[in-house]
């Protein structure tokens, strides 16, 4: 066997090693069909009352959990703005409810919005979805509670039931709706001369500016220390692939924090607080969860120290985050606040980005899940970002920024090129070499070895653009898997969603016949051959064709199979994704074939190369 079929061998094994590999642990797994209960959950309206007026707080819906939940019988704040919509309950003042109304769960435009938040105590739904009638049989609606929650700890010698918890019922004090530019303040009085506020205040997409403040009026100085809490009821139904980071995500003074739930269970719990993380921040962090796509986070202001803390509280089976600001004294008469940010909402680029730069929120694009190729997913991504701006379809801006990318790398391709087609002409004086030498297969290397010296020949450079293909690969599979912006992104006819596998299949007829593909992200739906993944395997084999023919008979068996293992083995990966393939494949076949007709041989792609020049014939 040649130095440049073993290496081109050894390439094509490796890439299909690769791809088995990458399959076998980050190929995305069939949706799971959400219950018939939480569905209804979705589809009910969000437990707020609309707009009431000041001083007066909404009416709780009808709410079902446990008899001591302050949630179920407390008032509630609406929340309205053009992204969200959801509600405040006066129990603990906690953001519990929370609709993204610019994003659903599935394509059907009837679906329900996302929901991000979700009380303790469950709304009340009939198997229909509808309101429950009083003595009617109800079901609880199963949505595991997840809210922030804001308060005061006690400082030293101050009497714990003197600051407000999680439980304490707020009343309110200004504002009705929570809404952009409609702040709105809730009032809790200790009886003891001091009076609490926390006035909330919504931007027009997911971020709210939250404000504590303590007034003293008693005669005696007071210290308390204000606090944010993200509070997780049991481990959220995660998607639990390799590749993507779900959990705690946060910053400290520049350092990115990442902890898997698994892994917050098994922090150190030989502690006071059992199994926790705790971090001290000097001027700059955020901390909070965050999901595929999803993400909550509590941002103290800019420049503020702080204790960042991720912690699991194992009785309760409830995952937290935390930020605890500095102890402030309060001497009477006066009053001291506190602000920060809290961030609930759609992981979008754009406005992320604009938070980090208005806002001064330290690296918080860091967010997004960018990977170990960072380097390359960023500006990958930015360079996708724009062309989609631009043009106005992401499949269409997956193609441009393929041939942005091919430009990139075509210097070193072009060597690749030409290397092969200088590989074509020897392949008369290697047939000679391999007749003379028989089975002398050391003879024969040699022979080889210096005939590629002779010509100046580097057998290697056809593997280059190869492996240079594996991380630009990976990295756009990154970029089309996590990032927000391809998520139910269309293209063109069938292809609506290029975040998911290509849905036709050739078992039905890509539609034509009655019944439903297999269940895409399974192995089986690969195997039914979606278009995408056919024309990926013609375009790999007609590239094929261009590279130099081994002599072996084996060689040449294993290289006529790889396009259609590729095919089956890509046909589950993301439309997305197998779209920049196939371009990538076309662009190299178009370049190969005119490098390779400048050099005097025109291959005929459905039929045997034949050179455009008279052959030269084995040197003497």
């Amino acid at each position: 066997m040649d130095d440049n079929n073993r290496n081109l061998i050894l390439a094509m094994v490796l890439s299909a090693l690769v791809m088995i590999g990458w399959y076998a642990f980050f190929a995305p797994e069939p949706p799971v069909p959400a219950p018939a209960d939480q569905t209804a959950a979705s589809q009910l309206p969000a437990p707020a009352a609309p707009a009431t007026p000041a001083g007066q707080a909404a009416a709780a819906p009808p709410l079902s959990g446990s008899p001591d939940d302050p949630v179920l019988a407390a008032g509630r704040v609406a929340i309205r703005s053009p992204a969200l919509e959801g509600s405040i309950s006066l129990a603990g003042g906690r953001i519990d409810d929370l609709l993204l109304t610019g994003y659903r769960e599935t394509l059907d435009p009837n679906s329900p919005f996302v929901r991000l938040l979700s009380p303790t105590a469950q709304p009340r739904v009939e198997t229909t979805g509808t309101p429950a009638a009083p003595g009617a049989d109800v079901e609880l609606v199963v949505q595991k509670p997840y809210y922030a929650v804001y308060g005061w700890l006690p400082g030293p010698g101050t009497d714990p039931a003197l600051v407000p918890t999680p439980a304490t019922l707020w009343t309110l004090e200004s504002g009705g709706t929570l809404a952009p530019g409609q702040p709105v303040t809730l009032a809790w009085d200790n009886g003891a001369g001091q009076i609490f506020r926390r006035t909330f205040e919504l931007d027009d997409r997911f971020l709210f500016t939250v404000t504590q403040s303590l007034e003293n009026t008693a005669g005696t100085p007071f210290s308390a220390a204000p606090y944010g809490i993200l509070a997780r009821h049991g481990q959220p139904d995660t998607q639990n692939y390799f590749v993507l980071h779900e959990g705690a995500v946060g910053m400290t003074d520049g350092e990115l924090v990442e902890e898997k739930y698994k892994d917050i269970v098994k922090l150190d719990a030989s502690g006071p607080e059992g199994p926790a993380e705790i971090m001290q921040v000097a001027q700059n962090g955020w901390i909070g969860f965050t999901d595929k796509y999803w993400m909550t986070t509590l941002i103290p202001a800019p420049g503020q120290s702080f204790t960042s803390v991720v912690k699991y509280a194992p009785g309760a089976d409830i995952y937290q985050t935390e930020t605890r600001l500095p102890m402030q004294t309060v001497a009477p008469g006066a009053q001291v606040s506190s602000a920060s940010y809290l961030f609930a909402g759609a992981k979008e680029w754009e406005v992320i980005n604009r938070y980090q730069e208005t806002k001064g929120i330290d690296r918080f694009v860091d967010s997004i899940d960018w990977g170990w190729f960072y380097f390359l997913t960023k500006p990958i991504f930015r360079v996708l970002h724009w062309l989609h701006g631009l043009i106005g379809n992401m499949g269409w801006a997956i193609i441009a920024l393929t041939f942005v990318l091919k430009a990139l790398v075509f210097p070193l391709a072009r060597k690749s090129y030409v290397s092969m087609a200088r590989m074509r002409e020897l392949q008369p004086e290697m047939e000679a070499i391999k007749e003379r030498t028989g089975d002398d297969r050391m003879k024969y290397q040699q022979e080889v070895m210096a005939l590629y010296k002779r010509e100046k020949v580097n057998p290697a450079a056809g593997c280059l653009p190869m492996l240079l293909q594996i991380p630009i690969f990976f990295s756009l599979y990154k970029v089309i898997f996590v990032t927000l912006e391809l998520r139910h992104a269309p293209w063109i006819g069938w292809i609506r969603d290029l975040s998911a596998p290509d849905p036709s299949s050739l078992l039905n007829l890509f539609g034509l016949l009655p019944f439903a593909a297999p269940a895409q992200g399974t192995m089986l739906h690969s195997f039914s051959l979606p278009l995408l993944a056919i024309v990926l395997g013609i375009s790999m084999w007609l590239q094929q064709k261009l590279n130099p023919a081994p002599a072996d008979p084996a060689q040449k068996m294993i290289f006529a199979w790889m396009p259609w293992i590729f095919m089956f083995m890509l046909g589950g990966f993301a439309s997305g994704l197998v779209l920049y393939w196939i371009t990538n494949n076309v662009i190299t076949i178009v370049q190969q074939y005119t490098i390779m007709s400048m050099h005097g041989h025109r291959p005929n792609l459905f039929g045997n190369i034949r050179s455009g020049l008279p052959s030269r014939g084995p040197r003497k």
